[in-house]
Order: structure tokens, then C-alpha cells, then sequence
């Protein structure tokens, strides 16, 4: 069954002229995209672009079908926009806190997104590290910010959870490992360590310390997880890094899992500005819906 997506999809990837770019736009993944054009495409009976090395460019019939589309997509927006001018929505500015791994991966797709369904509110978005989104939050500096392993009680959106992994140069002895043996923090500490933060007070040298143990060898210490992976495909050390930040190309790297497995989570709070704002609320529940897409 074809949904709006598909239409916003459509659109892009004519303005685009390249269905990886129209994904982006649109936050799906070139694989998605693809198949939702070729469901379009199958749904309506009719080829709606071309395809070369070069380029993706309409065909005659196609052309028609998103002109249509583009005015379809322009009463739609109208209508949100009469309805959110009725809520006090027509306008507004939302201030939103989150640390680099997931402002960089997780929510660009869903700003965009809200973006286009609220294009009268402004979303600010400010990085830092865990520890400051929680003073943010504290002092109202925010309205709504991603913390780190939330308390149960702080009645928190969850938008993600993952395991800690032990990244090796793929040479290393411990890659040799199974993936079902997995490796333990006693073995990693006495290892030349490469500590990669993300920004966040959670990483390998207080899991370490929750332990017991303390990283005898640390070689450098980095805040970005792509910087800790990178330093070690060069074989300067080893690494504790989320398994959501470990990169798609694992050649002369192993990545297992810590014995006992370490898991941690994130999650959107409001602060007490946030819980009486409704453009915030708006952003809240549009993640929400994402979050629970995803």
C-alpha cells in the first residue's frame, strides 16, 4: 500500500536526480528507497523514471504523476499548517540537547522530517557531552535533551539501546576469539588502550573502574568513536566502543562483545520548560513516532 512517504520520495528523487541523495532527504536508506520506488512503480503499473550510471530522470508519464504528487504534498502541508496555526503551532522554537553519536546519526533523519510537517517551528539543536545536557536540562536551558542511561523515574522517551563492544586490530591475538566467547574487561585493561569518550561520562575507563580495574595503558585518549576505530585498524591499541558506532568496513578490525555483556541507553527528557511547551511537545511526539518506526 503506498503512503506519503512514498510521494515525498517520489518528489525527491526528482529533484535530485539520484535515489542515495532523495534517501537522505527523505531519511531512508538507499536500499529502502529503492524498494519503495520500485512498490510505486509496480502499484501504479507504469515506469516513473529511468535509470543510468548518471543519473535517475523521469519518464514522460512520470513527469505528470509527480506534478501531481508535488500538489498533493502541497495541500497537505496547508492543511497541517491551518491546523497547527489553530494549536499555536504555527510558530515556535524548540531547543534540543543531545551528545555527538546521536546528533550525528539518529535524529538528522527525524528532524527533517518534522521539519516538513512543522516548517513554522524552529529546532535548535546544541551538542555536548552527557553531563552538560543534563545541566541544560536542570537549569532550562533546554527543552528537550538525550541523557544516557535515564533513571526509571524520569519518565524518558527511550530512542535506542546497544551493547558495548571490544574493538581489536584484526591481527591481534584476541581477535581469534568466537563472537559467543566474547572478551572481558580484565583482559582489555593491561591491553595499550585507545579511550574513546563520545562525549559522554559512560566509556571504557568507567566501565573499567565499575569493575574494579583500572586501564593500565592508555596510548590517547579521543572523544570521537570514528577517530578510536580508525586508531585501531592501525593497530596502536585497543578500543570500548558502542556497537551503534562501529564502522560499516571491518577489514583489519574484530569487534566482540564484553563478558558479561554492558549495555547502555539513551533517551529524550523534558525539562520543566519543555513539558509546558507545545511546540516541544510537538517535537516529542513526532521522535516518538520514529523512534517507535524504527
Amino acid at each position: 500500500m503506498l503512503n506519503l512517504g512514498h510521494w515525498r520520495l517520489l518528489a525527491a528523487t526528482a529533484d535530485t536526480g539520484n535515489i542515495s541523495r532523495a534517501a537522505e532527504r527523505v531519511g531512508m536508506t538507499q536500499s529502502g528507497a529503492s524498494q519503495a520506488i520500485a512498490q510505486l512503480e509496480a502499484s501504479l503499473g507504469i515506469q516513473v523514471f529511468t535509470r543510468s550510471r548518471k543519473e535517475v530522470k523521469a519518464t514522460a508519464l512520470g513527469a505528470e504523476v509527480i506534478e501531481h504528487a508535488r500538489a498533493m504534498l502541497s495541500h497537505l502541508e496547508s492543511i497541517r499548517a491551518l491546523a497547527d496555526a489553530s494549536r499555536g503551532l504555527s510558530r515556535g522554537r524548540v531547543r534540543l540537547g543531545s551528545f555527538p553519536s546521536v546528533i550525528s546519526t539518529l535524529l538528522p533523519p527525524l528532524l527533517r522530517s518534522f521539519g516538513q510537517r512543522h516548517p513554522g517551528i524552529e529546532v535548535v539543536a546544541l551538542e555536548g557531552t552527557d553531563e552538560e545536557v543534563e545541566d541544560w536540562l536542570a537549569q532550562d536551558a533546554i527543552d528537550l535533551g538525550v541523557t544516557l542511561n535515564p533513571a526509571a523515574g524520569r519518565k524518558a522517551l527511550i530512542l535506542g539501546r546497544d551493547r558495548w563492544m571490544a574493538l581489536l586490530p584484526g591481527a591481534h591475538a584476541l581477535a581469534r576469539r568466537s563472537s559467543a566467547a566474547g572478551v572481558t574487561l580484565a583482559e582489555l585493561a593491561a591491553q595499550p588502550f585507545i579511550l574513546a569518550t563520545g562525549g559522554c561520562r559512560v566509556n571504557g575507563a568507567s566501565l573499567a573502574r565499575e569493575a574494579g580495574l583500572t586501564l593500565s595503558d592508555v596510548r590517547v585518549t579521543v572523544r570521537d568513536w570514528a577517530s578510536a576505530c580508525a586508531l585501531v585498524r592501525e593497530g596502536m591499541g585497543v578500543a570500548v566502543v558502542p556497537e551503534s558506532t562501529l564502522p560499516a568496513d571491518l577489514r583489519q578490525l574484530r569487534a566482540l562483545p564484553l563478558t558479561p555483556a554492558a549495555r547502555r541507553e539513551f533517551g529524550l527528557v523534558r525539562s520543566a520548560t519543555g513539558r509546558q511547551s507545545a511546540a516541544a511537545g510537538a517535537l516529542w511526539k513526532h521522535i516518538a513516532g520514529g523512534a517507535a518506526g524504527g
